[in-house]
């Protein structure tokens, strides 16, 4: 039997038992209507994403999915951002412990390579793995989304990008402005010639710097523009914003990905500082052109939590950038590379079987949850996606005492970049699957437990945290574990994974 045959059965015995329960509740006078995080608490399974609905949107299963109880379903809009891990980094290597606040476990978690199946054609794969840890009945589980990489998918379409740069007073810091202007010019010369590019500079003021450009035989002058860039001023963010998207709807491309790359420590002093506000404002070319923003964050001070809003209410992604090797490789590397756009509102939905699963918890994703029932509307936002790239959601899960069978299903969609067409792929997992220990999951499975080990122990601010399951006793345990897996891996990212562990095991002394 299919699971979600599985679970319409299971769900029409449960609505009989609940009409008894409320018969007898009713005659009795009282019942318990307090909530809670138990699965197996609730009346009502949390069914499995429902079939695609009929042309007017709606079918018996969504219906049925959106009685479903929360507490067996778990929503989300994809998130492939990583400034998160990149500048808890910077800040040990600074000789400092990152503010709580500014970690997200999630993009720890999405920092490090993945070996997940990628799909054969356009949107993504599904994987659902998980092992069991030494927490009893606790096992963490791992969905993995993937899309083909850009080598599978052929030529991109070319890229129009208006580059919003910061030139505030703060920017003039060594690792900031001069690390952008090195990095724009070089990339300058590994983008194509069909490629355009504008570029916008804010302090206290915007300004169209450079009008989009196209590559071809204009290499030198685009070259000129960057090399005279020098800061002034106040940070006036959101005046940078408006601009840099008046000035890419005014060299809009049609048939070429068109993008805003912020470039900025984010510290908006002067101005609109308020991510929302900023977006209100720019929501028109958003919504009509459909063009992306790209945050790139620089500086020991930085603006975490405003580049983060911006990017993810602006249909984008953000990462960090403390050195020039960074820098090369987002710029030179990874923007070109993904210029382009995958899959655009793309959400995830997990339905936890209440036959097996006791409770859960995700680990991160804490600002990109999405209501249950609002997994399907399309006019809800959801995260970009572009090629090559992995998206990585982490599970606490506690079983029941000795279940067995469906353990979860994952459903992610997304909608057709150019046609806003939707559509969907799932994967299951069943408990026979959950590999016995994490010591026997696969090595990039246990990078990814202990990426979410060290997020979590440097979110609770001390040793005392609500650790999740299986983690190591300390710190120096977890970068014991990292450094095995450096060595197994092979991975330089693993190696820094590691060292950063020790540097946070030392400052907690």
């Amino acid at each position: 039997m299919k699971p979600y045959e599985r679970y319409r059965t299971r769900r029409l015995l449960l609505a009989l038992t609940a009409a008894g329960g409320l018969l007898l509740t009713a005659c009795s006078g009282g019942g318990d209507s307090s909530g809670g995080s138990k699965a197996a608490d609730r009346d009502i399974s949390g069914l499995p994403a429902p079939a695609h609905g009929d042309e007017d949107g709606t079918s018996e299963q969504e219906d049925q999915d959106r009685e479903a109880a929360p507490d067996h379903l778990s929503t989300f809009a994809l998130d492939v951002d990583t400034a998160s891990y990149d500048y808890a980094r910077r800040a040990l290597a600074d000789g400092r412990l990152p503010d709580p606040s500014t970690v997200r476990p999630e993009e720890f978690v999405n920092s490090f390579r993945q070996d997940y199946e990628r799909p054969d054609g356009d949107g993504f794969s599904v994987t659902v793995d998980g092992a069991r840890t030494t927490d009893e009945d606790w096992s963490l589980v791992r969905v993995g989304l993937a899309t083909r990489t850009t080598e599978r998918t052929g030529a991109r379409p070319p890229a129009a990008l208006t580059f919003v740069i910061d030139v505030s007073g703060s920017m003039a810091e060594p690792g900031r402005l001069d690390l952008a202007q090195e990095s724009l010019s070089v990339m300058t010369d590994r983008l194509r010639d069909d490629d355009s590019v504008a570029i916008v500079t804010f302090s206290d003021e915007a300004e169209t710097v450079l009008p989009m450009t196209r590559l071809d035989g204009n290499r030198d002058e685009i070259h000129d523009v960057v090399s005279e860039l020098d800061t002034r001023d106040s940070t006036n963010l959101g005046a940078g914003v408006e601009t840099g998207y008046e000035t890419a709807v005014e060299g809009l491309r049609k048939g070429a990905t068109n993008r805003v790359v912020l470039v900025s420590d984010a510290l908006a002093n002067t101005g609109d500082t308020d991510a929302d506000t900023i977006l209100e404002r720019i929501s028109g070319e958003r919504r009509e052109h459909g063009i992306t923003l790209f945050g790139v964050g620089v500086g020991s001070d930085y603006g975490d939590a405003l580049m983060e809003r911006l990017a993810d209410k602006g249909d984008g992604h953000t990462v960090y950038v403390s050195d020039e090797d960074e820098a090369r490789k987002v710029f030179c590397e990874e923007l070109p590379r993904n210029i382009d756009l995958t899959a655009r509102d793309a959400k995830a939905q997990v339905a936890f079987d209440p036959e097996t699963v006791e409770e859960f918890r995700l680990v991160g994703y804490d600002n990109r949850r999405v209501a249950d029932e609002d997994f399907r509307d399309d006019r809800v936002d959801g995260g970009e996606v572009g090629p090559g790239h992995t998206v990585t959601a982490l599970y606490a899960v506690r079983t029941e005492p000795g279940a067995e069978g469906h353990l979860a299903t994952a459903t992610v969609r997304w909608l057709d970049p150019g046609t806003r067409d939707p559509h969907e792929e799932s994967g299951d997992l069943e408990t026979d699957a959950l590999h016995d220990s994490l010591r026997a999951a696969p090595s990039r499975f246990r990078v990814t437990a202990v990426a979410a080990y060290f997020a979590d122990a440097l979110r609770s601010g001390d040793d005392r945290y609500d650790r999740l399951p299986g983690a190591p006793v300390d710190l120096g345990e977890l970068a014991g574990s990292a450094r095995a897996l450096a060595g197994t891996t092979e991975d330089r990212a693993v190696r820094e994974l590691a060292h950063a562990i020790e540097q946070a095991d030392r400052r907690r002394g």
